[in-house]
């Protein structure tokens, strides 16, 4: 029988005078513009800080790095939705850890996810504040490493959103 754990998770938007284009430019800058081969980075039989050193060549001035992208855009267009839309999974392992080893259950939401889209006038930056949805019981450990991935992504909003 399945175990059923019920959290809310806090959604946060920023919104920006930028196009559609120059946000995504914005944090493609800081971010990378090609997804890092993480897999590939952890094929090699040294230690940690081996590991460390490896990962820390891809991280951007923000602390984070992009895995992946999903054009949203492409196939919602296709059901007759004209709007640009992109998700964007970016993270740091070296900070994943930091939360990981209090609560595996943390790698659900690290990881994290953040959707730019086209607004009138300009264009939104969302995601889902990860503290939100990392800590569904009392671990102050993981609340503390949560809430510091917490302002690291907001201060990467705020950055490619101004």
């Amino acid at each position: 029988m399945p175990t059923e754990t019920r959290f809310n998770g806090v959604r946060v938007r920023y919104d920006s005078a930028k196009s559609y284009h120059e946000l995504v430019a914005a944090l493609l800058a800081d971010i990378g513009e090609q997804p890092v081969p993480i897999s590939g980075i952890s094929e090699f039989d040294g230690d940690w800080q081996e590991y460390q050193t490896r990962v820390e060549r891809y991280i951007g001035p923000s602390g984070f790095m992009l895995f992946a992208t999903f054009d949203h855009g492409v196939w919602i267009s296709k059901a007759g939705i004209e709007r640009k839309a992109l998700r964007v999974i970016l993270g740091n392992p070296l900070i994943a850890i930091t939360m990981i080893r209090h609560d595996a259950t943390a790698g659900l939401f690290a990881p994290v996810e953040l959707l730019i889209l086209d607004e009138d006038g300009g264009s939104s930056l969302t995601y889902v504040k990860p503290s939100s949805l990392m800590v569904v019981d009392d671990n102050p450990p993981l609340q503390s490493a949560a809430e510091a991935l917490d302002a690291k992504l907001a201060a990467l909003a705020a950055k490619v959103t101004g």
